[in-house]
């Protein structure tokens, strides 16, 4: 059995406080999309604009945890925005998508999401999880 460190289950509390998680896997390589830039937005239904909400960098595995705090997380409507193009260039590799936003809606806050993104360079996909 595998012992956990400190470190490890900070990152696993801070995932678990989260109403929202992401994953990439970079499907091309069969490798977790590690050290991918996103964003995370809220639509302000006033103004017909996004708001910023945070900002992170995928981990070794993959994960971005920590994006929105359970008080933070509202009903609304959401994107998370993955820098592909960018992941890509760092990989020394071209990409048809420069970036790939995920719309989506909250109905209920009180529920736990998990959006993964499954990538390579000519092709995503998506689902919720949870």
């Amino acid at each position: 059995m595998k012992s956990v460190n400190s470190k490890d289950l900070q990152k696993m509390a801070v995932a678990e406080s989260s109403p929202l998680t992401t994953h990439v896997l970079n499907t091309s390589d069969g490798v977790p999309g590690a050290k991918m830039a996103l964003s995370l937005h809220r639509l302000d239904t006033r103004l017909m604009i996004w708001s910023m909400i945070s900002v992170g960098t995928t981990n070794e595995d993959g994960y971005c945890p920590g994006l929105i705090s359970r008080e933070a997380f509202i009903p609304g409507m959401y994107k998370l925005r993955f820098e592909t193009g960018s992941y890509w260039e760092g990989l020394g590799k071209t990409s048809f998508y420069p970036y790939v936003e995920i719309v989506f809606t909250i109905h209920n806050p009180a529920e736990r999401f998990h959006l993964p993104l499954l990538m390579s360079s000519f092709s995503y996909s998506t689902c919720r999880g949870n």
